[in-house]
């Protein structure tokens, strides 16, 4: 079990970087914030590798977390829409990285890891991510709930939320539209979720131009890696 003074190696594996660092179990960062470029091509084996190269660049951690792009179940990849769905299909990542690292290891979905971290555990709060594609991650009482892969979710006919939110459309239909679309995305959540709190992280986040609710907050998602903590401490009470 994790308790005081054990160190977990908390890595943030997205479409476009992969970050890692060491955090104590009162949620203190020990070491700099590490981050490379995402493979090409992000396969498995790759991924892993550069994991492996990222946790080196620490001096000591006693357990590991990660979170992955994609619908994860019990450590296995089922789905990872910005990685490539064939090449990870029922990838246990949770093993792989346990054997390679050879440290107690937890793999989660990436939003999931995130919002564990933002949730001040009042009511019902959700996390959204706007990047190479969209997140999401809804919490009950600081607790997560059975994690919805939204991504997949269609939005209009031929469109899903990647599809309508992710870069690849922001690249293609510009700032002022991309942010209509964003306004209408939360008024679905709002009215779907009926959430006390939501969160909206990810690199692309600064670029809202529009006026939000008082119950929704634009965060930094370097604080999400604090997640890979919190994850250890309720895996434990369970």
């Amino acid at each position: 079990m994790a308790g005081q003074g054990e160190n977990i190696l908390c890595i943030d594996i997205g479409g476009s970087h992969i970050k890692g660092t060491v955090i104590d179990y009162d949620g203190d960062y020990l070491h700099p914030y590490e981050r490379e470029d995402t493979p090409s091509p992000p396969s498995p084996e790759n991924i892993v590798k550069l994991v492996v190269s990222l946790s080196q660049r620490f001096s000591h951690f006693d357990k590991v977390t990660a979170g992955f792009p994609g619908y994860v179940k019990h450590g296995v990849v089922k789905t990872a829409p910005k990685l490539g769905n064939k090449m990870w299909k029922d990838f246990d990542l949770q093993e792989e990285l346990k054997n390679k690292l050879k440290k107690p290891t937890l793999v989660i979905n990436d939003a999931d890891f995130q919002g564990l971290s933002l949730a001040e555990g009042n009511g019902v709060e959700m996390l959204i991510t706007l990047g190479t594609g969209f997140g999401s991650a809804l919490l009950l009482d600081g607790m997560l709930m059975p994690h919805l892969e939204m991504s997949q979710h269609p939005i209009t006919k031929n469109k899903n939320y990647n599809d309508y939110l992710g870069q690849a459309a922001l690249d293609k239909i510009g700032e002022k539209r991309w942010n209509k679309r964003l306004e209408k995305v939360i008024g679905i959540l709002k009215v779907v979720f009926n959430y006390d709190h939501l969160y909206i992280s990810g690199g692309s986040a600064k670029l809202i131009d529009f006026k939000l609710d008082q119950n929704i907050s634009v965060v930094d998602n370097r604080e999400g890696i604090k997640g890979g903590m919190i994850l250890w401490k309720q895996f434990n009470e369970e």
